[in-house]
């Protein structure tokens, strides 16, 4: 096994905006966050680090759920399986969060996945049932930054236990 924990995430989502706010959070570089610590530390003294800065996720994204399908076979085939998947609900003109992350699951039941969407066209019920995952997490946006690192802290750790070993 692998001592390395699985901290890749894939994104998708059909607005572009959407993946830099993600990766804010999830990856931000190293001088933004060198910069932010210094400034911190001049205001405040010592501190301990920020957490989203520790974290580090490898984050990767998709503009359509079919994109991301296929991100997610060839991460599979090298691998280098995602631990998260975040897809937004709607994506015109392609495939819905829905339809993504239930193909998603048939080809990789493994991998966690959490709806990021402002607004749905189905009952959580019928998300349930058609994505074939209880445990389903949804993030509303627009979404504050602790809940994007309590979910991906959360899944990805929950994919590592389950699933740490079959890497």
């Amino acid at each position: 096994m692998s001592a390395q924990k699985n901290r890749r995430i894939l994104i998708i989502d059909d607005t572009p905006a959407i993946h830099q706010d993600f990766r804010k959070v999830l990856a931000p570089s190293s001088l933004a966050s060198q910069a932010l610590d210094a400034q911190e530390q001049a205001l405040f003294g010592d501190r301990p680090p920020r957490p989203d800065v520790e974290r580090g996720y490898e984050v990767d994204s998709a503009l359509q759920g079919r994109e991301g399908l296929d991100m997610v076979l060839r991460a599979r085939a090298a691998h280098r399986p995602y631990a998260l998947v975040l897809a937004d609900m709607r994506m015109p003109p392609g495939w819905d969060g829905v339809e993504t992350l239930a193909r998603i699951l048939e080809a990789t039941p493994a991998v966690e996945v959490c709806i990021c969407s402002a607004y749905s066209d189905y009952s959580w019920h019928d998300v349930i049932r058609r994505v074939r995952k209880s445990a389903l997490r949804l993030l509303r946006k627009p979404f504050e930054t602790r809940e994007v690192l309590a979910a991906a802290a959360e899944l990805t750790e929950k994919w590592n236990r389950l699933n740490g070993e079959a890497r």
